[in-house]
């Protein structure tokens, strides 16, 4: 998504550039179409990414089977760590070029696996490092054609052009994105699901929660981005106490992958916020899960946030027909702390050992984030000390 500035001509007129390219096959059991959507985009020599932990649930060996029973050659990486960093990257890539002529790739799993996929495709198709696609738009030459197959509920990356990669000296999170990086093919198949821990099932939950929620009032915020985060918080607050208590059926977790989707669409027509650039360096520096960081944070923003985009929260509050006491942006932030609550996941920063003498470092690398930048209200290295200290 790019957001084109009205010009002065133009002044009152909603302007947005909506490119959807993506098909996405939704559905129980859509894992066997993996195959077919290969077929149908030319396939022959097929990369898989995905982790050690895919491979223990027995998802790998599915896929693979789906693949190779439409006589296509697989050649697995399964070697993707949480939070992939340019090693992991690099690796993939490495493996990839040593099977030669690989001409389609499958990302399988969270948005690790996801994201390592689009980052080798990035590097397989256009050479160079990952720090050469930090931005967007920075990849001159075509890229593989791709299928996005998420195992969680949660990060969105299947929706998304950008891939998120730690570079391995400065441990900085590079949103390196453009829209030819984005999977052609995604499947969503809620079975997948079924074998999620419950602790993965609430951190990437609540990673969800939050891109609703943020994307929704960014200061880069349209009809389209805001059709889509609006659906996804009203899918995602009503199946999520279901899915976590254990008593979700399919049902309840197509909604909750449907609601990570929609919240996925949502970032790439609108941006992230404060939450996102004050999570970053609680991983980074204290190895903060991220979806239990950006859960914890989430609150004090949306307060943060209140007297710049109230109306937009009593939206968002309303639509999801959220009763209770106070403005939408109380009822909103009282609710994601309940969700912490119900899932187990902490709520206060001194949980992890953090302390008031460790916020100046915090915010200072807080300020840096790029997902800073398009909060609706502008934060400074002041107000992320601030949210720090509400935090703790």
């Amino acid at each position: 998504m790019t957001t084109v500035p009205p010009d002065a001509a133009h002044a009152a007129t909603i302007q947005f550039d909506f490119q959807p390219t993506i098909r996405v096959r939704f559905g129980p059991g859509t894992l066997a179409e993996l195959g077919k959507a290969a077929n149908e985009l030319g396939g022959s020599r097929v990369l898989l990414v995905t982790d050690p932990g895919l491979r223990a649930a027995g998802h790998e060996a599915n896929a693979i089977a789906r693949l190779e029973e439409t006589g296509l050659k697989v050649f697995t990486f399964d070697q993707v760590e949480e939070n992939p960093t340019t090693r992991v990257v690099e690796a993939c890539t490495a493996f990839a070029r040593d099977a030669g002529d690989i001409d389609l790739i499958v990302g399988l799993g969270g948005g690790s696996s996801m994201d390592c996929a689009k980052g080798a495709n990035f590097l397989l198709s256009n050479g160079g490092q990952m720090q050469d696609y930090w931005g967007k738009g920075l990849a001159k030459q075509a890229m593989l054609p791709s299928i996005g197959v998420p195992t969680t509920a949660g990060t969105g990356s299947e929706a998304q052009c950008f891939a998120l990669i730690s570079d391995e000296k400065t441990h900085r999170k590079m949103a390196c994105g453009d829209l030819k990086a984005r999977f052609h093919t995604v499947i969503l198949d809620p079975e997948l699901l079924h074998s999620v821990p419950r602790e993965v099932a609430a951190t990437t939950a609540m990673d969800a929660v939050t891109h609703a929620l943020e994307s929704f009032v960014t200061n880069v915020r349209n009809p389209v981005s805001q059709m889509f985060a609006r659906e996804a918080w009203r899918l995602l607050n009503a199946n999520f106490d279901t899915v976590l208590s254990g008593s979700g059926g399919d049902e309840a977790w197509g909604n909750m992958m449907l609601g990570a989707h929609y919240s996925g669409c949502a970032i790439e027509n609108s941006m992230l916020g404060a939450a996102h650039a004050c999570a970053n360096p609680l991983t980074a520096q204290f190895d903060v899960t991220h979806g239990v960081a950006v859960g914890l944070m989430l609150p004090h923003v949306i307060r943060f946030n209140n007297c710049t985009v109230d109306e937009l929260y009593d939206d968002l509050a309303d639509s999801a027909k959220m009763d209770g006491p106070g403005s939408g942006a109380e009822r909103l932030a009282r609710r994601v702390s309940e969700m912490q609550v119900a899932a187990g996941l902490p709520t206060h920063l001194n949980h992890f050992g953090i302390e008031a003498k460790h916020l100046p470092a915090l915010a200072d690398d807080a300020k840096h984030q790029w997902t800073g930048n398009f909060n609706p209200r502008p934060v400074a290295e002041e107000q992320f000390q601030e949210l720090y200290e509400a935090a703790l």
